[in-house]
Formats: C-alpha cells, structure tokens, sequence
C-alpha cells in the first residue's frame, strides 16, 4: 500500500517518507517511530470520535469545526510531523473538493429552482394522479421519494405540507398517518441516492464517486424497501394518534386546488431525471468497456459535474419570465445551501486524510485478517457507527461524512475495493445515518410543526418509524452485499 522514497535529509535525524496512493505523505525517523501504534492509537482514535459527538452533539459546535479541530488533534496525538500534519489536512480537503465540490453545488442549486418554481408541486401532482388518491399514504410516500433526490428532506417537506394536509381532509385519513408517509419518504431518498448532497459526499469520501451511477441505482433499490416500511408504519402505528383539531377542520376542499402557474410536468422531472439518464449512460459505457462508437461523447455526458449541468441546463427553463433577477437569486441561494455542505465535507475529507497517514489501517488490516470482518459483516461497524453519531447529534449529513471519513483509510485492508461493494458500503453508512430523528434533529421539528403534531406524538410517530427505516435498509444491504459482494 505504500511505496517508500529515498529522501536527503541533514545528519543526525533522517527520515524515510511514505507515500499513499493519494499522494499524501507520512514520515517516520529511523531510529525512532515517531507515529504512536496499536491499542494506544486505537485509543486516540476513539477519541476523536466522542470529541466529535460531544462537542457538536452537546456543546453544538459546527461540524466543521468539529472535524477540523479533531483532524490537528489525532495528528498531534499521534505524533505525526507537523509539517506533514499541514500537508496531510490541506490535501485531504482539497482532494474531497476536486471529487464532489461541484457535484454538491449544482446539486443543490437545481433543488432549489425545483423548490421555488412549484416544479416540486408538479411532480407531486402527477404523481397523485397516477397512484390514485385511494391509496393516499401511498402516494405521499412515493411523491415525497421522488422530490427528496435532489431537494432536502425538510425543505421537501415545507413544501409538501399543504397538499399533505389537504389529501388527508379530503380522504378521511389521519393526519399523523399522512404526515409519516411524507416524511419517511422524503428521508429514504434524502439519505441513500445522489445528488443528495450527504450519498455523494460519502461516496467522495470512500472513492466511489467514479461510480456514481451505480450508487445512484443500488441507492434506488435499497431505498424502496425503506420507503415501504414507513409507509406500513404509517399505516398499521401512526394512523392511532389524533392531532388535535383536524377533525375539526372543514376547509380542506378549497386546500386542494393547486397554483395555475405550476410548470409543466416535463419541465418538472427533466432536471432530476436527465442527470440520472446520463449518469447511467456513462456507468453503462464503463461497466461493459464499450469503445466504439459515441463512447467518449456517452462518457463525457455521463459524468457527474457534466450530467448535473445538464439537469441545471433543463432547470433554467423552470424561471418564470416576468421575474427579472430571479436566475441570480435562486443560484445564489443554491450556493448557501450548498456552503455548510461543501465546508463539513471538505473537512470530512481532511480529517480523512489524516486518518489515512497513521498506521491505524494496519491494525484493521490485522482483525480483516482474523476473520473479525468477513462478508457481509464488514458493514455492521460502519452502520453503528453512523447511527450513533445521527442519534447523538441529530445531522444526517454530518453523521454520513464523519462515518464515511473514518471508515476510507481501512477499506482496502477490509476487503470493499469492488464498485459494487463500495456502493453498498454507501447504503450501509446512509441506512446508519437514518436511526433516529429526534429532538436533536431539525427534520424532526419541521415534520411535527408542520403537521400539527404533539411532540409527545412526534415521538410515538416520526422517530420509531426512522429506526424501522434504517434498520431495514441496512438488513437489504446486507442482503444485497452476500448475494453481489
């Protein structure tokens, strides 16, 4: 895994340098090893773990810096080279910009035109008129499945409500019934498929982005039985609870009625959907190693910055005509959404790096080869891992980058080097990422306020129904990773 360079260093104190693949180096002196090994560094490394939970779980301090502040500690407890710690963080950070930077903005960017111009409305609309207002629970869950790939789940939610509320009065069904249906498909979706920015700032971090189509279809799949349990949840649990007053509400036939100046369907579903089709092409293209003809063009297309741009392309048809400035202001609102994303990920990346540098990969190495971690099994460390730290501190994408960081350097030394198997290394870190919403969990107020839920019955309704979530697409996974891994 390393290849070791001669380097020219004044006596007494010489140095070999080691080079990881990633062009990182760490140095150690030959007459002593300066970098700390075995139980003491598994112990730092446990440590920066709880630092990072506490300090943002208890003291509420940004994930970024969070993970920049335990970057310099491990490699100071370590006893890494400063001059090298230096190296190790900026290149870690930049390395992660260069993968997905552009990838999460303009992701982010077409959620947003999605969001303002009422195409996400749209999408819902057509959705509910195929699925059928019968079945109500259902094709909330599916709309909100849909609208949450590109846009985030709470925003998706904000959005969705009205229309939520007002299918729910017009059908008779319980409010807290519809309102998991919604939510639980707007999470299955928000944590498991790219270009939502927390799947693809994990698939950066683990090297997959070159997969992205496959993670992206492997994303769909396991989110579909996801999305199923919360709908039986939502059906069989949350259709007991009363929200108060929505008996008592009659007003829900005018709430039907949507804007006449929604965009039209295709215009809707062309920025989600032509980036997925192109993406696909391309994995297609370099899954079968075609050559011939239009292969480069099917490649160039189906990369991701390219495909993204494409969609972002579509979407610019999506600004109303009357609006002057408009294009400016949604793209600028875009790139703050996009800001936290970029910063934490980029700093997931660093402190990924430094990870990397240590020879903490060398102890995994050691338990992979005991056979602590055969098959399947590999995903149950990475799985608790992001589920304790969404528990502890209630951001998904915070909990999906800082698991994706610690698990990258050992990878290899794991066994999960196949497209296949990063992908679904991907559902394992997004399926942790869902248990549980609670309190500590923005979405989690959002689905309550909104819905009119007690947060007594937000507890009863929302946060057993993401544990269900989670646990069942990481059962698929696993599933999936003993039959393709």
């Amino acid at each position: 895994m390393y290849h070791v360079l001669s380097e020219k260093v004044a006596p007494p104190r010489q140095f070999e340098t080691f080079v990881h693949s990633d062009g990182i180096p760490s140095r150690m002196r030959k007459e002593t090893f300066i970098m700390i090994q075995g139980p003491l560094l598994i112990v730092v490394l446990a440590a920066s773990v709880l630092f990072i939970v506490v300090t943002t779980a208890r003291f509420k301090l940004h994930p970024f810096l969070a993970l920049m502040a335990a970057a310099f500690l491990v490699g100071l407890c370590v006893r890494m080279p400063l001059s090298d710690l230096v190296t190790t963080i900026n290149t870690g950070f930049g390395n992660m910009m260069r993968h997905i930077g552009l990838v999460i903005v303009v992701g982010t960017i077409i959620g947003v035109f999605l969001e303002k111009s009422g195409a996400a409305l749209r999408m819902a609309e057509t959705v509910l008129r195929v699925v059928g207002e019968k079945r109500p629970q259902m094709a909330m869950s599916i709309i909100g499945a849909i609208v949450s790939i590109p846009v985030f789940c709470d925003s998706g939610y904000v959005i969705l409500s009205s229309l939520n509320k007002a299918i729910a009065r017009r059908a008779r069904v319980p409010m807290a019934s519809m309102a998991v249906a919604l939510a639980t498909g707007l999470y299955s979706t928000h944590t498991l498929v790219p270009p939502t920015p927390g799947p693809i700032a994990v698939a950066g971090n683990i090297g997959a982005a070159n997969y992205l189509g496959l993670v992206i279809i492997i994303g769909l799949l396991v989110s579909l039985p996801a999305i199923l349990a919360g709908y039986l949840w939502a059906v069989g649990v949350a259709s007991r609870i009363v929200v108060p007053g929505e008996h008592d509400d009659c007003s829900g036939q005018e709430e039907t009625s949507l804007p006449g100046d929604l965009p039209a369907a295709w215009k809707a579903f062309a920025p989600i959907v032509v980036p997925v089709l192109l993406i696909g092409l391309g994995s297609l293209i370099s899954a079968t190693g075609y050559k011939g003809f239009g292969a480069e063009a099917g490649l160039f297309l189906g990369a991701p910055v390219t495909a993204l741009f494409a969609g972002l392309c579509f979407a610019l048809l999506l600004l109303p005509r009357s609006c002057a400035g408009v294009l400016n202001a949604w793209t600028a609102e875009g790139i703050r959404h996009a800001a936290p994303i970029l910063l934490i990920t980029g700093a997931g990346g660093a402190f990924g790096a430094v990870l990397s540098a240590t020879p903490v990969a060398e102890l995994i190495k050691g338990l992979a080869q005991g056979g602590l971690f055969d098959g399947p099994f590999v995903l149950v460390i990475p799985f608790i891992i992001a589920a304790c730290l969404k528990t502890a501190q209630g951001s998904t994408t915070a909990a999906l980058v800082v698991t994706s960081s610690l698990i990258a350097p050992f990878l290899t030394e794991l066994g999960v080097v196949t497209p296949v198997q990063l992908a679904l290394m991907v559902m394992a870190i997004g399926a942790g990422g869902m248990v549980v919403s609670h309190a500590n969990d923005s979405y989690f107020w959002v689905v309550a306020q909104f819905s009119g839920l007690a947060v007594k019955d937000a507890y009863k309704a929302m946060t057993p129904a993401t544990l269900v979530q989670g646990i069942t697409a990481f059962a698929f996974t696993l599933l999936l990773y003993a039959l393709l891994g």
